[in-house]
């Protein structure tokens, strides 16, 4: 058929109109890990050092909370683990004041300051837990609690004008106190590990270990890992958050032979043989507290401070609050927490 000059030209306008096949993306190779023999000194290895000053200038936070029932030694616990006088009952307590009918939740803030680096510790006290005739859901003020402090953090981080350093109310670590029966865990103990266990970092501790002879205190730790096992119940460290096979060795050696930890503590000093030591007097003679032959008090202070505070804090946040705040944003719609600043906005737009 014969194509007029129109027709043709037409045709070609269209040609040029057709788009080329689009070409495949070139994937990028994955970098190959080659050991590259430097020609010289470059500084990486400085980044530490930078972390330090700068950790060393603005300090951390650190908020711990003791629960258990009173006369366990929670106060003086803490106190002997940051060798200073941090309780709610060394902040002007009256030693009149009576057992609360509810459970409270009171908070206590110190700056403590060792080599040049500052932590602002908080410790959370909850008196009247486990004190009542009738103990039920004596756990939700604490829960409750738990949760207000990731909803304040939450709600200060999706403000517009959020500030630089937001300040850090969360609980990062919870010592749970385990009366020294010898005997196992009462329904309170096992009710309460099993609801907080979700929300925070429980580590739990037998208290007054003093109390029982090594025999007792050693079939009593084992009884008490079983009760935990068989309820289901996982305290820090969790097995799932190990990150690689050094974690897992060296905390699957802590979750089976060290928790819980057989405490005593102390904040008064004796004489022995010749050194100040914390302890307690008995009749037989002084329970050094810092001795591991008398008891597991330095294995807990290593593990809290010096080995695992900066992984506290880290399952806090990435775990325990990641969870509060996917769940707190799903059943929003996906939209952040009205804050006051944003519902102001808001209704200054409308």
């Amino acid at each position: 058929m014969f194509k007029g000059p129109v027709e043709s030209k037409n045709e070609a306008a269209m040609s040029e109109l057709v788009p080329e096949p689009r070409q495949k993306p070139v994937v990028p190779m994955k970098p190959v890990g080659i050991n590259a023999n430097l020609l010289g000194y470059i500084g990486i290895d400085t980044i530490i050092e930078q972390m330090r000053k700068k950790t060393m200038k603005t300090g951390f936070d650190f908020n711990i909370m003791v629960v258990g029932q009173s006369g366990l030694g929670k106060s003086t616990l803490v106190n002997t683990l940051f060798k200073s006088q941090v309780s709610r009952k060394s902040s002007g307590w009256n030693r009149e004041e009576k057992i609360p009918k509810t459970v409270e939740i009171k908070a206590i803030g110190h700056v403590i300051e060792e080599g040049g680096v500052k932590m602002k510790l908080t410790v959370i006290d909850t008196p009247g837990f486990g004190d009542q005739i009738n103990n039920e859901n004596c756990w939700e003020p604490i829960e409750k609690y738990i949760n207000e402090q990731y909803e304040k953090f939450l709600k200060e981080e999706v403000n517009i004008a959020r500030k630089k350093r937001i300040p850090d109310t969360r609980v990062h670590c919870c010592l749970y106190f385990i009366s020294p029966t010898g005997h196992s865990l009462r329904p309170l103990d096992l009710e309460f590990m099993k609801h907080l266990s979700k929300v925070v970092n429980i580590i739990p501790v037998i208290a007054k270990a003093d109390t029982m002879t090594l025999e007792e205190k050693t079939e009593f730790k084992q009884r008490v890992r079983k009760e935990l096992e068989v309820n289901g119940i996982e305290f820090y460290p969790q097995k799932e958050f190990d990150e690689d096979l050094e974690d897992k060795t060296e905390n699957d050696k802590i979750r089976q032979e060290s928790m819980p930890f057989a405490v005593v503590g102390s904040d008064k000093e004796y004489q022995v043989n010749g050194k100040r030591v914390l302890g307690r007097k008995t009749p037989w003679g002084i329970i050094e507290v810092e001795n591991l032959t008398h008891c597991e008090f330095a294995l807990l202070r290593d593990f809290v401070i010096r080995t695992h505070l900066q992984d506290l804090k880290e399952v806090t946040h990435n775990i325990h609050y990641e969870t509060y705040r996917a769940k707190r944003l799903n059943d929003n719609g996906g939209l952040p927490p009205m804050t006051v600043e944003t519902e102001e906005n808001h209704e200054s737009n409308l």
